[in-house]
């Protein structure tokens, strides 16, 4: 059965194209403070390279807002301005509003909705809900719009209910959000790019999770959807030594990843390839031009700073090395689901 979603396009809503000085821009490629940006498929937001994803800073408490700013403010200058987070993302959301609010021009904000969140009444996944949700994160981030609301599609299958869906796309007519995309992996991923009703796709691709490569990126570069990489370092497990009980302490979707991670490495060395684990897993990452932005998650001002130097100094890493990490997947992981 045909789905139809109503959105007007008759009086168009003029916003900037570009946020803050993007500098030099070269064929649709613009650096500031070293930091490669692009735009995002068919939007107009033109993002770092390199996101920042907030949901470990949500587990902050408002308390700590000086810190909050301290590390949203040294991505903003090292030239990060894609800022990922959502409602059911503890205290982000707030901790953003609270210090970023004076530098909103400089930042292209994403959120999610869907979920029942910090004491909210309804039931999930309703139109109500994901409405509700949009207008709490507009107060908690201090806007009168966001650059992007994304449906959180990591607890329910797609495609989502239709009163959902409405809701989104009545929060772009209305201004309330620029634009409008999905979070999710395999077969809901590959509904969202086929349906045609969204601008970006937030979807997992890393070093042992690159089934996207197959199923994702030909079909959302036709249509012009943006990608948004999350887990671009595979939350660290490359490369993580087995200790003698064969599992380094790791549970869950993490020792999945360290298994793949571990399959591909006895494979044999990989010549050329950078020390650093996490130069090496971003330089992977965004050696894919389908990969508009990554974003990688931290509530450390230290782990900030890294990632930062590890993108002015590391990548882009050797062809050669993003060859042979394609190779070794290939021959171990063509099998392999993508990882939330």
């Amino acid at each position: 059965m045909s789905r139809t979603f109503t959105v007007s396009v008759g009086v168009p809503i003029t916003y900037p194209a570009c946020r803050g000085n993007p500098g030099r821009i070269e064929h649709g490629i613009a650096r500031r403070y070293g930091m490669e940006k692009t735009t995002l498929g068919k939007t107009s937001l033109m993002v770092g390279r390199l996101g920042v994803g907030l949901a470990q800073l949500g587990g902050l408490s408002t308390d700590d807002a000086e810190m909050a700013g301290r590390i949203l403010g040294a991505a903003l200058d090292g030239g990060i301005n894609f800022f990922d987070t959502a409602e059911c993302y503890g205290n982000s959301e707030e901790l953003i509003g609270k210090t970023m609010a004076h530098r909103r021009d400089e930042i292209v904000f994403a959120t999610k909705a869907g979920h029942l969140s910090n004491g909210s009444s309804g039931r999930p996944w309703t139109g109500p809900t994901v409405r509700n949700s949009i207008d709490r994160s507009l107060v908690k981030l201090r806007t009168d719009h966001v650059d992007l609301v994304q449906i959180h599609a990591d607890n329910i299958s797609a495609p989502p209910p239709d009163d959902v869906i409405q809701a989104v796309m009545d929060a772009k007519e209305s201004g309330k959000t620029r634009f409008v995309g999905y979070s999710g992996e395999n077969e809901d991923a590959e509904w969202a790019v086929r349906s045609d009703l969204f601008d970006t796709l937030q979807t997992s691709f890393n070093l042992v999770d690159q089934r996207a490569r197959y199923n994702l990126f030909g079909e959302a570069k036709s249509r012009g959807i943006g990608i948004i990489a999350k887990r671009p370092i595979g939350n660290a497990t490359w490369g993580v030594t087995f200790q003698r009980d064969g599992d380094a302490g790791l549970t869950g979707t993490n020792l999945e990843r360290l298994k793949r991670s571990q399959a591909m490495l006895e494979m044999g060395p990989l010549d050329g390839a950078p020390q650093d684990p996490i130069g090496l897993a971003l330089g992977f990452v965004l050696a894919h031009e389908d990969v508009h932005t990554a974003i990688v998650g931290t509530r450390s001002l230290d782990h900030m700073l890294a990632n930062i130097a590890a993108i002015e100094t590391t990548v882009p890493i050797a062809e050669g090395v993003v060859a042979e990490l394609r190779r070794r997947f290939d021959l171990v992981g063509r099998e392999w689901r993508a990882i939330d």
